[in-house]
């Protein structure tokens, strides 16, 4: 970068080793927009990354496969299949809608990704198939329990194989160890805490070599970070890296529906604009890094 030769009176700043792992594909990122609520966001959202020139390899939804229709999502496995990217769809009821009180103190966020007790497990195993059956291919989990559930359902072949568990931010992991524990239970993608440092980033992949999920801007309730201008090294340490774009100062939109679709709508393009402008930043920084194609191999397209 050009700043270099004008810090060049200054200590270099030291960055960790740039990782050696890649997708299946060989490429370093894949850019992801999250909180993609239904077949017009997701349509809005493409429309958008076509304007911007962003490829988006996976678009994840918040308020839960269990708030879609089977039409709805039907159709956006259609759009999804299209475009060759994943959709990943977060699975319900979790315990902060529940009725139960804990979840919702101040105390207590941490359980709000939960399900509590066999009722809700077996709605949730429940939710996971119709959204398989509707072409869905990528599922976004916030409880242990079920992503074993379902990891040993898919090795016993009762699930397609070429299922995505995603874990969802709500259990990010903030140390190696619990990384690796994900892995182990069959997290095929893991989403970190927001605010990580490169070292710390460094960390997670010195362990494994699953995807890691980051966003490089995050809504306030994650923090509301904003490092679009540090992508470059974030995908150099952490590759393969899913990298996530938020929005800082959103309204919130969950659970969503037709009451908060424009909001959602907004948001989603706003949302690709940042990315494009990270991309922007990446190019500038003159390594070279790849992203993955549409349709690339390891990306859940839907299967109708």
């Amino acid at each position: 970068m050009l700043a270099d030769s004008l810090l060049g009176a200054f200590p270099a700043e030291l960055i960790p080793s740039r990782s050696k792992a890649s997708f299946p594909d060989g490429a370093d990122f894949r850019i992801e927009i999250p909180s993609v609520e239904g077949a017009r966001v997701l349509s809005a959202v493409l429309a958008e990354a076509k304007n911007c020139g962003v490829t988006v390899n996976r678009v994840s939804q918040g308020s839960g496969a269990m708030l879609l229709s089977e039409k709805e999502m039907l159709e956006m496995s259609s759009i999804a299949s299209d475009a060759g990217l994943e959709i990943s769809l977060f699975i319900g009821p979790r315990e902060e809608w529940g009725v139960g009180a804990m979840s919702r103190g101040p105390e207590a966020a941490a359980l709000g990704g939960s399900i509590r007790g066999m009722r809700q497990l077996r709605y949730a195993v429940e939710d996971t198939l119709r959204a398989i059956e509707c072409g869905i291919r990528g599922i976004l989990i916030a409880d242990l329990g079920l992503l074993q559930v379902l990891s040993d359902a898919k090795k016993n072949q009762q699930i397609p194989e070429d299922v995505v568990f995603k874990l969802s931010v709500m259990k990010a992991p903030s140390n190696p160890a619990t990384l690796r524990l994900l892995e182990s239970i069959g997290a095929d993608t893991v989403n970190l805490p927001t605010d990580l440092t490169l070292s710390e980033l460094y960390e997670m992949r010195a362990v494994s070599e699953i995807p890691l999920d980051l966003y490089v801007e995050a809504p306030d309730g994650l923090g509301g970070v904003v490092r679009g201008n540090e992508i470059a090294d974030l995908v150099a340490v952490s590759s393969p890296l899913y990298v996530k774009f938020g929005l800082r100062n959103s309204r919130g939109i969950y659970p969503s529906g037709a009451h908060l679709e424009n909001d959602a709508i907004l948001i989603g393009r706003e949302k690709v604009r940042r990315a494009g402008i990270a991309l922007e930043w990446l190019k500038r920084d003159g390594r070279e890094f790849t992203q993955s194609a549409p349709g690339a191999v390891g990306i859940g397209v839907p299967k109708l």
